[in-house]
């Protein structure tokens, strides 16, 4: 992927250029992570939890210093510095990690690669949970300021929070790129204003700042274990949004995200972490709400409505990363494909996936109703941040050392430590599991339950399809040979097939029973190659399959997995002399060979996974819609295969 900071005529239109993405990404990459500080500190010291961390000064010290490095270690370390420099093909996130491991499938190196493959998969099963409690937890808090102005309107919150997040679903078939353009701007207006409202509680208790030294954080583990590690389940909250920022390095670059968070994010975070802290230790009743009680009095009601409107940027970058995990997903062979709606002319990652935006609708009024506050919701916030940030460092160390050739000895340390980090802070959240911290993992392991058994029912499918499809070549001989009679008719059709290696069955089909063939035939093969673009330069191969000029050829259409395949847009690349002849695209008739799913009594699959691969097949999209065929000349001619 080209770097697109790098445009300009000189360093100072690539300086221009490279801040105006600065600020595009402050809009798109850092909502959630920069909406933690709303409900991180009040979380911590929440008198209604579990595990109370009591309100003393030493506990004060210890949990922003907590935060600090927590947010230096998981997000500037693992993150920014380290797994960034790792990518495919300039694409970051789970998915991209997942793809890579794909790659290492040869001997002893394929089996670990699969297994660490497996769990990618799983992290990214969370990351639909995470899509689930980010919008719920985001504008509840913000709305919950609120209470803050008038203790009275505390039952308001609620339904106010149903209305936008009702709203906000409801706009996303519109797609993000008219309000997109404002979103930057807010964003900066929103750290500019938490900065500034830290700096006058710091301001009020400068010692707070004392804090930045590790030995604060040390001293409060080792010194006050018991406290600190129940508060490692609400410290966690900082790093919400980590993985966002690797996954948007496509869209932005590495040092694009880097500049932005290192300028801005960072500092106004740690800023109003150190004013809140300051805040509690001058008036420990705060509490309920530091992040507002921050603010003077005639800035509270602006900032409860900055808020909310950054709360929704946050929810809103989640929601569009789903998006682009299930459709990733799907081209990849983990969920079905899907009907997938392009919102942008100009930018091909947004998209709009209607199946998924009404299920996260659903359970995100769940969860508002059913827990109502964000520190309720903030315990199963937790565990489906951590489980993802664990697993990724763990792909990540591993791909270092496989493609990298990193020295064990250089690896083996910075692994030990950042993950023993990791595991400090899921065996806290752990602790947690009744109070709510199930809910993402049962979330993460049903999203993974669906997403692995489509991937082994496809399996199945595709080797039972293989074999009632027959061999292509010794199909095109038979042709040649007259061991198939059939007749030539005027015209081109378009068969679609999973390869070149099988015969298609609706073409199969068509010669044994209608005994006709076009004069041209193509067959069409579309791949999904795990790289996120293919040029047009090399999205067409064609093969004449052993004969020059009996107007029959296979073409292998190739898309990146953020593209959507569009399989007359790839034929109309063929060139006369590829086709054997002038193919008439734009009126050829197309084919497709669907067959119908069933449960079988073979010993494939349990029989519960056998009735999960069934339904789910149902909610596949339409192929026609899919590869962009034209409804009114597209022919399908079925078959049924058991599982």
């Amino acid at each position: 992927m080209p770097d697109v900071s790098a445009a300009g005529t000189g360093a100072g239109g690539r300086e221009v250029v490279r801040a105006t993405l600065v600020v595009a990404a402050l809009g798109i990459v850092f909502g959630d992570i920069g909406t933690s500080p709303i409900y991180t500190m009040q979380t911590v010291f929440n008198p209604a939890d579990p595990h109370p961390v009591p309100v003393s000064r030493d506990n004060v010290f210890g949990v922003v210093s907590l935060i600090f490095w927590s947010v230096m270690l998981i997000v500037t370390l693992t993150y920014v510095t380290l797994a960034m420099r790792l990518s495919n093909e300039g694409e970051g996130g789970i998915m991209a990690l997942i793809t890579l491991l794909r790659r290492r499938s040869t001997g002893s190196a394929g089996r670990v690669g699969a297994a660490l493959a497996t769990a990618g998969v799983f992290g990214a099963a969370l990351f639909f949970g995470d899509s689930v409690i980010t919008p719920a937890i985001s504008v509840l808090s913000a709305v919950e300021g609120l209470k803050v102005l008038q203790p009275s309107t505390a039952s308001l919150v609620v339904p106010i929070t149903v209305v936008i997040i009702v709203l906000l679903f409801t706009l996303q078939r519109r797609g993000t790129a008219a309000v997109g353009r404002l979103f930057g701007p807010v964003m900066i207006a929103w750290f500019v204003a938490i900065g500034l409202c830290g700096a006058t509680g710091i301001a009020r208790q400068p010692e707070i700042l004392a804090a930045l030294s590790p030995t604060y954080a040390v001293g409060f583990l080792a010194g006050h274990f018991r406290i600190a590690f129940f508060a490692l389940a609400a410290v966690v909250l900082a790093v919400t949004g980590a993985e966002a920022l690797y996954a948007d390095m496509g869209h932005f670059g590495r040092r694009v995200i880097t500049r932005g968070w290192l300028s801005l994010v960072l500092p106004a975070c740690t800023v109003s972490y150190f004013g809140q802290g300051a805040l509690i230790l001058a008036n420990p009743a705060s509490v309920g709400s530091p992040f507002f009680l921050l603010a003077p009095g005639w800035a509270r009601l602006p900032l409860v409505v900055l808020a909310t409107a950054a709360t929704v940027i946050a929810s809103q970058a989640v929601i569009t990363g789903a998006f682009s995990v299930a459709a990733q997903a799907a081209r990849l062979g983990y969920l079905p494909r899907m009907r997938i709606a392009h919102t942008s002319a100009s930018t091909i990652g947004q998209i709009y996936v209607p199946a998924i935006n009404w299920l996260l609708l659903i359970a995100v009024l769940t969860l508002v109703v059913a827990f109502g506050s964000s520190t309720a919701l903030a315990y199963a916030f937790g565990m489906a941040v951590i489980t993802t940030i664990t697993i990724t460092t763990v792909l990540f160390f591993y791909l270092a050392r496989a493609r990298w050739h990193t020295p064990l000895w250089l690896i083996a340390p910075g692994a030990v430590v950042l993950l023993t980090v990791d595991v400090l802070f899921l065996s806290a959240n752990l602790t947690k599991l009744v109070h709510g911290a199930w809910l993402p993992l049962l979330i993460g392991v049903a999203a993974f339950t669906v997403m692995s058994t489509w991937q082994r029912g496809r399996e199945i499918v595709a080797r039972k399809r293989r074999h009632l499809e027959g061999p292509l070549r010794a199909f095109i001989d038979d042709l040649h040979s007259g061991r198939l009679p059939h007749t030539r008719v005027s015209g081109t059709s378009i068969f679609l097939s999973r390869g070149k290696d099988t015969t298609p069955l609706a073409m199969r089909a068509n010669v044994r029973h209608n005994h006709v063939l076009h004069r041209h035939v193509v067959i069409m093969s579309v791949q999904t190659v795990p790289v996120p673009q293919v040029s047009t330069a090399h999205r067409v191969e064609v093969d004449d399959l052993g004969y020059a000029e009996d107007g029959i050829i296979h073409v292998t259409a190739r898309f990146g997995y953020l593209q959507t395949p569009d399989v007359p847009e790839a034929l109309r690349l063929l060139g006369t002399g590829q086709t054997e002849g002038p193919a008439q695209v734009d009126e050829a008739s197309y084919f497709l060979s669907p067959v119908d799913v069933v449960a079988g009594p073979t010993p494939t699959m349990a029989r519960w996974r056998k009735r999960l691969f069934v339904a789910t097949s149902h909610a596949a999209s339409d192929a026609t819609g899919h590869f962009a065929l034209p409804p009114d000349r597209t022919v399908t001619i079925g078959s049924q295969i058991e599982v």
